[in-house]
């Protein structure tokens, strides 16, 4: 199921832990729901805590906006009694620490890791997660850890906890806003996408503040609400969105910086670098 750009996330009660998911360092579970649904669940207790969710739906949001497919995100209501019959006690620990309000994703069975070399993908897709990766400063997509998967005929983007990694250190984050894309050379999707440049005036326009607001209207207040330095969810989704207006605005160095990254890859693929 395609995300939505705007409206409330669907609230689902978790009823059964499946299983837990080790590929990712939060350790994800398994989980069904009240509404017959599988969802991989990222569970609030988890390390680095709910700003990893925040991530994950204003990426997703974002993604959105630029036609790109995620699988539905909903907000997952979990009591910790449903691990009681998972014998890993860093299980149990994890849902003890996660009761309320987690982040679930459609599970999409069968579903392929995305190859490049393999599955079809065009140029027009590819710039798009490319920039999208960038302006997120999401890390985690590489030909080791893809992110993506093929699943239906169609790719489909999951995983951007690591996006946004500014929000750990709120005071240094103004200083950052035009940092380029860190390992941007070891992208899934450099060497398949179209020049980044030339898509970027587009792609920008297609997220006005009201779009970026929207976005960020999605976020559970639950998830914005202590954080250090700020006296309300609200201002912390004004910090957020001050953010994205500073990185979108006119000159965007970044999308510069992997434009060059860009090119010095064609060239080394053409043998000439």
């Amino acid at each position: 199921m395609l995300r939505q750009t705007a409206g409330v996330l669907r609230d689902v009660l978790a009823v059964r832990y499946v299983a837990p998911l080790r590929e990712g360092g939060s350790l994800p579970g398994l989980c069904e729901a009240d509404d017959d649904g599988t969802y991989v669940v990222k569970f609030h207790g988890a390390g680095q805590g709910r700003r990893v969710l925040v991530a994950e739906v204003v990426a997703a949001g974002i993604a959105a906006a630029l036609d790109l497919e995620v699988p539905e995100l909903v907000t997952v209501e979990v009591d910790p009694v449903i691990g009681r019959s998972e014998p890993d006690e860093e299980v149990q620990d994890l849902l003890l620490r996660s009761p309320g309000t987690n982040l679930g994703m459609d599970f999409l069975p069968g579903a392929l890791s995305l190859d490049p070399a393999v599955d079809p993908v065009d140029a027009d897709w590819a710039v798009r997660v490319l920039w999208l990766d960038a302006l997120v400063l999401n890390v985690d997509r590489s030909w080791r850890n893809p992110n993506a998967l093929w699943w239906g005929g169609r790719a489909w983007l999951i995983d951007h906890g690591a996006s946004l990694y500014f929000h750990h250190d709120w005071p240094r984050a103004a200083a950052g806003v035009q940092r380029p894309l860190r390992h941007a050379a070891d992208h899934l999707l450099l060497r398949a996408a179209a020049p980044v440049e030339e898509a970027d005036a587009e792609l920008a326009a297609r997220l006005p503040e009201e779009v970026v607001r929207a976005v960020l209207a999605e976020v559970p207040q639950v998830w914005l609400e202590d954080e250090p330095g700020y006296d309300s969810p609200q201002a912390l989704r004004d910090a957020y969105a001050g953010w994205f207006a500073a990185r979108l605005a006119q000159g965007r160095p970044w999308v510069a910086d992997l434009a060059d990254v860009q090119r010095q890859a064609a060239r080394q693929g053409d043998g000439r670098g």
